[in-house]
């Protein structure tokens, strides 16, 4: 089972370096081939490794989209984090995680800065508040829920800030100076409110479903529902493919606890119904009629 299970791990490793190197090559000018790294490179380090309760450097300095400089730890402390790390000049890949990552927010009741806030940092030290600022008024349009703008945070950064954090999350990428492009892996990440790394989501498209009992389970409940509560007894994180899927065991037992439950309530019904029809007949006797 353990090898089965490495060779999953290894499986989902290789095509996440693979779309991300599909993407890279799409992207390159000219001749169309990587000139700085070979494709074993960037299948070597091109990968999201997760780290998974580890902590983020909270005491990071960005700036945000207005330029001023803020600390990564700002946006931690009250709720739940989206975080995105993505360069905001990305000619594909980056903008199909954004648009899938808004896709997949629409249909949750939670808002952005109400139950959770979006964090989206870009990994390229040459960018500008300027053009995250162009980001966050696009994504916003997209979002259509003008009252969230305050939840939804755009960030720039050093190159040494960058490499914490990028180190600290376990996303690796690369640089190929002859295009001015990177190759880098795909998804995003469910942070808690103390600032641990929590659930990883790979590819470009989430499931609704997923991040909503990610956030859910990374608020430790105090967001969702008893609904949310049932399909997290049902629904367990996998790791390996960075989904939540169905643990058969609990819908078993599940299942049969509600098959108890309804037999209970139909014995009870049964009961009352039969002391009624008892009851009945006493009651319909009335006294005997008085002569004149």
């Amino acid at each position: 089972m353990k090898r089965k299970r490495t060779k999953q791990r290894g499986a989902r490793q290789r095509g996440l370096a693979l779309f991300a190197l599909v993407a890279f090559l799409a992207g390159v000018n000219g001749a169309g081939v990587v000139r700085a790294q070979s494709v074993n490179q960037v299948l070597e380090e091109v990968k999201f490794e997760q780290r998974i309760n580890q902590p983020l450097p909270r005491e990071l300095e960005f700036r945000d989209e207005a330029g001023r400089t803020v600390q990564l730890g700002n946006y931690f402390g009250k709720r739940p984090v989206i975080l995105a790390l993505v360069y905001y000049e990305c000619p594909m890949l980056c903008t199909f995680v954004l648009n899938g990552l808004t896709k997949a927010l629409k249909p949750l009741s939670f808002d952005p800065g109400r139950q959770f806030d979006v964090v989206v940092v870009s990994f390229n030290p040459a960018e500008t508040p300027a053009l995250a600022a162009e980001k966050k008024a696009l994504y916003l349009r997209e979002y259509a829920r003008p009252r969230t703008a305050g939840g939804w945070h755009f960030l720039t950064g050093d190159a040494d800030a960058i490499a914490a954090l990028t180190k600290a999350a376990g996303f690796h990428y690369l640089y190929d100076a002859a295009s001015k492009q990177y190759a880098h892996a795909s998804g995003v990440i469910v942070v808690t409110p103390e600032g641990k790394l929590f659930r990883y989501f790979y590819g470009i498209e989430y499931a609704p479903r997923d991040l909503r009992l990610a956030l859910v389970e990374a608020s430790a409940n105090k967001l969702g529902t008893v609904v949310d509560q049932v399909l997290l007894f049902c629904f367990h994180y996998d790791p390996q493919t960075g989904k939540y899927g169905v643990l058969i065991t609990n819908v078993i037992r599940l299942a049969g606890t509600g098959t108890v439950l309804a037999l209970v309530v139909f014995i009870l019904a049964a009961l009352r119904r039969e002391r009624l029809g008892h009851a009945a007949p006493a009651g319909s006797h009335g006294q005997p009629g008085r002569g004149a």
